[in-house]
């Protein structure tokens, strides 16, 4: 396919502008996140000292026990999350609170193992997302990819060779040419290559970041993304309860109806209401059962069970595990990884190539204008 030179000339000067104009958010992107694709991993390591005490053969204490204990070790902090390892009873419980600090207590009498502040990877995480700028960064973000993804478009174009005898020169770096050429044929070849799964993640990242593009996608499925379900009203007048009462009744009573999750997160959401997440094990998507409380009573308000989902809701639980690689197992991470510091590196080698061409146009100019002179004298 031969394209004509004009197009191809408007289309080069649309992807140097939109290069130089994002260059710097794609090269953060990019490194946060080939560092968050093995944030398990990480997380593994450096928690490897504190994630488990020695087994005993007693059962773990109460939930309402272990928010006892904690309020007594921090009687100032407020509690954000908790997160419980429901496949190794000597697994420690984990209290976040709304200073960023973890604590980490002993599952068993709830004394405190250790005491750190989020890990580096929750800044990480911040960064990929809104650059550390609230909803402002969000908003950079989100249309900084949208100008990644026309730029992947049009550097297709732009790679696509005009004669099909110059395919294997256009998908091969010379590594014995000069620093120039080398620097060229890894922007072109690079992008070449990783420019599939650039797509794939630019998309599944546009599907976080607009909800026109959720409603899109869930159009396309034939389905539409559920809310859960309304719980019924109770027919009873609950209990008084303390706080560690109610996250007692609430995580006992959820763990014994559906059983089998592996991690279980409580958390406190922005509109005040208790959100309890039990997660399954699961290979391409999340199989995770949501449960939203009332703060003040802990009466369920709704609920949406993983084998419940439609086509909308299984798109929805997988495109994390597609945008990070892990719906393919580790060769899958590896692969994102590679790519992501790909994607890192081309607004750095397009940028020295806008370079050596500005310092050619120069030198271009500046012969002509000694030549106009000699010819003058």
């Amino acid at each position: 396919m031969k394209i004509n030179k004009k197009i191809k000339k408007a289309i080069g000067l649309i992807h140097l502008w939109l290069g130089l104009f994002t260059g710097i958010i794609v090269v953060i992107i990019g490194i946060t996140g080939c560092m968050y694709v093995f944030e398990q991993e990480i997380r593994d390591y450096l928690q490897k000292d504190y994630a488990f005490v020695p087994a005993r053969q007693q059962p773990q204490a109460s939930l309402t026990k272990l928010m006892q204990e904690f309020e007594k070790i921090a009687p100032a902090q407020k509690v954000t999350g908790i997160e419980i390892n429901n496949t190794a009873p000597n697994a420690t419980i984990s209290f976040t609170t709304s200073k960023h600090h973890v604590y980490y207590l002993n599952p068993y009498n709830g004394s405190l193992v250790k005491k750190t502040k989020e890990d580096f990877l929750v800044t990480v995480e911040e960064i990929h997302t809104s650059l550390l700028l609230g909803d402002t960064g969000k908003f950079i973000i989100r249309w900084s990819v949208v100008i990644f993804l026309l730029m992947l478009i049009s550097g297709l174009i732009l790679w696509f060779p005009g004669q099909v005898r110059l395919i294997k020169q256009a998908i091969t770096i010379k590594w014995g040419a000069s620093f120039k050429r080398v620097n060229y044929d890894l922007h072109n070849v690079l992008g070449f290559y990783a420019s599939g799964i650039l797509l794939v993640s630019a998309l599944s990242g546009l599907y976080f970041g607009f909800k026109e593009v959720k409603t899109a996608v869930s159009f396309l499925s034939g389905s539409k993304l559920t809310e859960g379900v309304k719980a019924a009203p109770a027919l009873q007048p609950f209990l008084k309860e303390t706080i560690p009462e109610h996250y007692e009744r609430i995580y006992r009573k959820a763990i014994v109806q559906y059983p089998g999750a592996i991690l279980t997160n409580l958390s406190i959401r922005k509109d005040g209401n208790l959100r309890l997440r039990l997660n399954y094990p699961s290979d391409w998507a999340r199989k995770r059962n949501t449960f939203f409380y009332s703060p003040e009573n802990g009466q369920l308000i709704r609920s949406k069970l993983y084998k419940d989902f439609n086509k909308a809701d299984w798109i929805e639980a997988g495109n994390y595990n597609l945008h990070t690689g892990q719906m393919f197992g580790l060769f899958g991470k590896i692969v994102a990884t590679i790519v992501s510091l790909i994607a890192a590196s081309l607004p750095i080698t397009g940028f020295i190539i806008w370079l050596k061409r500005g310092k050619k146009k120069k030198i271009k100019i500046s012969t002509l204008k000694s030549s106009a002179i000699s010819l003058h004298f």
